[in-house]
């Protein structure tokens, strides 16, 4: 028995509700909701996630479990007037998982349990359709024989291929009740030879078995790849709804279908699904079949379109979102199968959150929850030149957007192959299923011959933000002999490059050249939300981010070294530079300058180099506090080991080694060659670098203040308003910050003096080593601000040398689970993040006005962004393409924190 008497495991459909998605997964809470709309819903009832838990922590199912659904079932039979699997009439039922959060196509599920080879001729009498009750057997012993019990797939397909080719025909709607009953026998002799068992005849047995492979399947390697992609917990489970049959292969009166209540690729509003007679619902979803556009179920149903139209306003009225629905007709009885918020392109989320708002179900603080930063930076990705001169050679179904340009490849293994070897590849498949996930994870892009916006391909690649293009028939994919034929003959080997536009699904052979979205073209001033040309998701970006930046507290600055990235940042709405890294102005024609530095063997061989360098400085900085005038420019001194700066170790030697053996001169050569030994360091990021640099370089960092100094004076005296701050870089004790600290503020009053100009430079430091975390309320005394280094904060936290783990054991770690995500990508809040709140808290405590920003790249990640939103930082500084993201996540974090303070 389980340890909690009282613990119930199955809930019937009347009594859940949506807000219970976690203990009834998505699927499960959404039917109980419809239930108690009033909707025509099959009755049925759901096994929670808690029973699953129970299952995958034991390895078997609670003790309470069989009981409490045979309860439900006999319920069920006495509601229904049948019984599952009997003899004359029999009841029916399908098995489908259900998690929390949607993963299309990634668990198991089983339709028609209960058929059986007696109760397959009740079925056919009770009918009065010998042809439906066979094709309902042969899918039943498909399905449960693949999901159930293991056979491959792929064996079942061709037993169909073969049987059709008998007949001579090409769909499977044109084989007759005598095909489909040699079908069956065929099926049954495959489950036989390859699972060494007989297809189980008793109903509960089958019913039981499927309940047992839906738990098993949430820890299949589909699932959990698509968990990790979607970084979904991996300790919720799926919940198991067991529901009454319906059935949509009865006949042309029958039917079944997807439906959105918009356009999940574009936004807007009107008639969107697929619907397909004569079918179940997983001839839809699979692309198996082509299926005609929803609106034509008008001319077919026209009662049963009216009731689906009248539900889908219902449903999204209720739910205040755009829902996707899935449906079967019966006889011209229409039944809701499932419901849930549906997924959507970026372009659509943004465009559904602000309408939403004009029709008054949504305010402005929830519309700027239905966006997210990861699906504005993709809005922000390039487009299709719409006048290149290329060749289209077919149109499909513009399934997700994008613009994907990649060599053709025709499976999931070679896609993963070749994209891990740095290949850009697009996947190409007549259809797509769930077995394919790695490989569209792995493509720049999807391309089907079948299928449309409902089926596989198209689901999946909308979650993941993947150019799709579906149901192009026109194409004749060949994955056996890896080809695609084209019209006009043309044939597409594997390795050819092709082009799909998922904004309008035309495909097209070879490069085709890209041009700025107009989402980007809008963040730099080129084109105006108002303005005539400007299209209705500019519109929609422009309000989502005003909002965003009226309510968000984190301000946003950019990592920018040249003017022309600060300029360029300021027009992303840039609130300041948090990162200046002088080092790359030490770069190019100015390296020879450093060289000279390096190789100095007297004082004044170092002050002159010294001196050759502050001119270029100050003119960097002069440009630099120019762009960013009346915001603050936060300046890192030198930070890199020195050895950066010179010739590469073997490059050298092969230059001294040519020239002694020509009796070439080579003494600068040979001084630079023993320069870089005498510079050598085992581990050079944790060497002679940052602030030590500074304290063993007499002049490295007076000439950097100095030139620092001269630049805000000469701005100010041209009536500019420069807002520098100088970081030291590296700190990990006080005294050394002291000690930097003393020597900057002796020159900045030099400078004062000579010029008369008054200077208020704040002077303060990054914490990117553990002890200066540990250590940051003594930092503070000598620090105006803190910015968090996390690039290098994670590597000493966690041991690791960036440039060396993410090639040798990262991949691994994020397969066997150990990262959700890297801890580069998005902030360890557990480890790195304990520190940073640990020094934020104990900064304010001996510095309460002091100023705390991250400069790290995780200032641009959505996640961390929020992450650093509630530990109280005042700025993140991030890439100037990532600024918007930046300032779009703080304005979700504000907005959620204040949602979460008014509850």
């Amino acid at each position: 028995m389980s340890e909690n008497k009282d613990q119930k495991f199955v809930y019937d459909f009347t009594e859940g509700n949506k807000d219970l998605k976690d203990l009834l997964g998505g699927k499960g809470a959404n039917l109980a909701e419809m239930t108690n709309l009033g909707l025509p819903v099959p009755p049925g009832f759901t096994i929670t996630t808690e029973a699953c838990k129970v299952y995958l922590e034991s390895g078997s199912e609670p003790a309470e479990l069989r009981d409490e659904v045979s309860a439900h079932l006999d319920a069920l039979e006495r509601n229904m007037g049948k019984k599952l699997g009997q003899a004359d009439n029999p009841l029916l039922v399908s098995v489908r998982s259900g998690a929390k959060f949607s993963m299309p196509g990634m668990m198991d599920t089983v339709l028609n349990i209960g058929l059986s080879d007696t109760s397959v001729e009740g079925l056919a009498k009770q009918s009065g359709d010998e042809r439906f009750a066979w094709d309902s057997y042969r899918r039943l012993i498909q399905m449960f024989g693949k999901t159930v019990l293991g056979v491959d797939g792929e064996l079942f397909e061709d037993a169909l291929d073969e049987a059709k080719q008998a007949k001579k025909v090409t769909v499977d709607t044109d084989l007759e009740a005598a095909d489909l009953k040699k079908l069956v026998k065929h099926f049954k002799k495959i489950v036989k030879a390859e699972a060494g068992r007989d297809f189980p005849q008793d109903p509960r047995e089958q019913m039981d078995l499927a309940i047992k492979a839906v738990f098993d399947s949430w820890n299949g390697d589909r699932a959990k790849l698509y968990r990790r992609q979607e970084r979904i917990p991996h300790d919720l489970g799926t919940a198991v709804n067991i529901c009454s049959m319906v059935f949509g292969n009865l006949g042309p009166d029958s039917g079944t279908g997807v439906a959105f209540t918009r356009d999940p690729a574009s936004g807007h509003q009107g008639v969107y699904g697929d619907y397909l007679q004569n079918a179940q619902g997983e001839d839809v979803v699979a692309g198996i079949r082509n299926t005609v556009p929803l609106a034509d179920l008008e001319s077919i149903d026209k009662k049963s379109y009216d009731q689906l139209m009248g539900i889908m306003e219902t449903l999204e009225n209720h739910y205040k979102d755009l829902c996707d629905i899935e449906f079967t007709i019966e006889r011209g009885q229409l039944w809701m199968l499932q419901t849930r918020v549906g997924k959507r392109t970026a372009g659509a989320a943004f465009r559904i959150a602000t309408q939403l708002v004009d029709q008054g179900l949504i305010d402005e603080a929830e519309a700027l929850q239905r966006v997210n930063g990861a699906q504005l930076a993709q809005l922000m990705f390039p487009r299709f030149d719409e006048n290149a001169k290329v060749e289209k050679v077919a149109r499909g179904i513009a399934a997700s957007p994008g613009a994907a340009v990649g060599k053709a490849v025709f499976d999931s293994y070679t896609a993963v192959k070749w994209s891990r070897s740095g290949e850009k590849v697009i996947l190409i498949r007549r259809e797509t299923n769930p077995d394919d996930l790695d490989g569209m994870i792995a493509a720049e892009g999807i391309l089907t011959s079948r299928g449309g916006k409902t089926s596989h391909a198209a689901v999946v690649a909308r979650g993941m933000g993947k150019t799709c293009v579906c149901g192009a028939e026109e194409l004749e994919v060949d994955t056996k002999r890896r080809r695609m034929t084209v019209p006009g003959g043309h044939v597409v080997e594997e390795g050819d490059v092709v082009s799909i536009d998922g904004s309008t699904g035309k495909v097209y052979l070879g490069e085709v050249p890209v041009v700025p979205s107009p989402v980007v073209e809008y963040f730099e001033g080129r084109m105006h939300a108002g303005a005539d040309d400007a299209d209705e998701l500019v519109q929609a970006v422009h309000r989502i981010m005003a909002y965003a930046d009226r309510v968000r507290r984190l301000r946003v600055r950019a990592n920018a070294d040249n003017a022309e990235d600060a300029l360029r940042a300021r027009r992303f709405g840039a609130q300041g530079i948090g990162l200046c890294r002088t080092e790359h102005m030490f770069l190019g024609d100015r390296r020879q300058y450093v060289e000279r530095l390096i190789l100095a063997d007297t004082d004044s061989e170092r002050e002159e180099a010294l001196e050759q360098l502050l001119p270029l400085q100050k003119s960097d900085f002069v440009e630099l506090f120019e762009a960013m005038d009346g915001l603050p420019v936060t300046v890192r001194l030198l930070d890199p080991p020195l050895h950066e700066f010179l010739p590469d170790i073997t490059e050298l030697s092969v230059r001294v080694a040519l020239a002694e053996s020509r009796k070439e001169p080579h003494e600068n050569e040979l001084r630079l060659l023993q320069a870089v030994h005498r510079l050598h360091e085992q581990n050079p990021m944790l060497g002679l670098r940052g602030v030590r640099l500074g304290l063993v370089i007499p002049g490295l960092f007076t000439m950097q203040v100095r030139a620092i100094a001269e630049a805000a004076a000469q701005r100010i005296e041209a009536k500019g308003d420069p807002r520098a701050e100088i970081m030291i870089p590296l700190v990990g004790t006080v005294q050394e910050l002291e000690l930097v600290r003393e020597e900057a503020e002796q020159v900045i009053a030099e400078v004062q003096q000579r010029t008369g100009v008054e200077l208020k430079l704040a002077l303060g430091t990054m914490i990117e080593l553990p002890r200066a975390a540990v250590t940051a309320g003594q930092i503070a005394e000598a620090a105006e601000f803190f910015s968090f280094g996390t690039n290098d904060l994670t590597q000493t936290v966690w041991g690791f040398s960036r440039d060396d783990v993410e090639a040798s054991f990262f991949t691994a770690y994020l397969e066997k689970g150990i990262f959700g995500v890297s801890p580069f990508e998005t902030i360890d809040k557990d480890g790195v993040g304990s520190l940073v709140r640990s020094a934020v808290q104990s900064g304010r405590a001996t510095r309460p006005d002091i100023k705390l920003g991250v400069c790290g790249e995780h200032g641009g990640d959505p996640e961390s962004v929020h992450f650093f939103h509630e530990v109280g930082l005042d700025y993140v500084s991030c890439s100037p393409f990532r600024i918007p993201v930046a300032r779009l996540e703080a304005g979700r974090a504000a907005a959620q924190s204040s949602g979460s303070d008014s509850r």
